[in-house]
């Protein structure tokens, strides 16, 4: 995993979020926060772990997982199953909506936008006098480099 930069805003609105509910803001809960919020990629909390391992800031199995409980609950980081089992974690960033790619053989994860998806979602909600919250959308396959081999 790379760190691009972490978000100084979410790392903000999280401790916010701890002090509001009573929670300790910890160093380890920070460089979990900072480890998710620093990337671009969808990622386990077993790769965090280990990530913040090898930049010499260990953190325990539970707290990794406990704190991205908390950040889930904060609103703060979407969690994702591509059917692997494992769930996999992404910053909430104040970006267009996105779909995924999911390569069924290695695992890997494309995200796409694209307002065609948005369209179909109002006009079928739209033809059912449906009111919808909010929406995903996964297409399973092969990529592109699983199928050339």
């Amino acid at each position: 995993m790379t760190a691009v930069g972490t978000k100084p805003d979410g790392i903000a609105r999280f401790r916010e979020y701890l002090r509001q509910h009573n929670h300790p803001v910890t160093p380890q809960r920070l460089r979990v926060a900072e480890a998710v919020f620093g990337t671009h990629r969808h990622v386990t909390a077993e790769e965090i772990r280990r990530w913040l391992a090898v930049e010499g800031a260990p953190v325990g199995k539970a707290t990794v997982y406990r704190t991205l409980d908390l950040l889930h609950r904060a609103g703060l980081v979407l969690e994702h199953d591509f059917g692997e089992g494992i769930r996999r974690y992404e910053p909430r960033r104040t970006r267009p909506r996105h779909a995924h790619l999911v390569c069924t053989t290695c695992g890997k994860v494309i995200e796409f936008v694209t307002e065609d998806v948005e369209r179909i979602v109002r006009e079928v909600a739209a033809l059912h006098d449906f009111e919808p919250t909010h929406h995903r959308v996964e297409v399973y396959g092969t990529c592109e480099e699983c199928r050339a081999r």
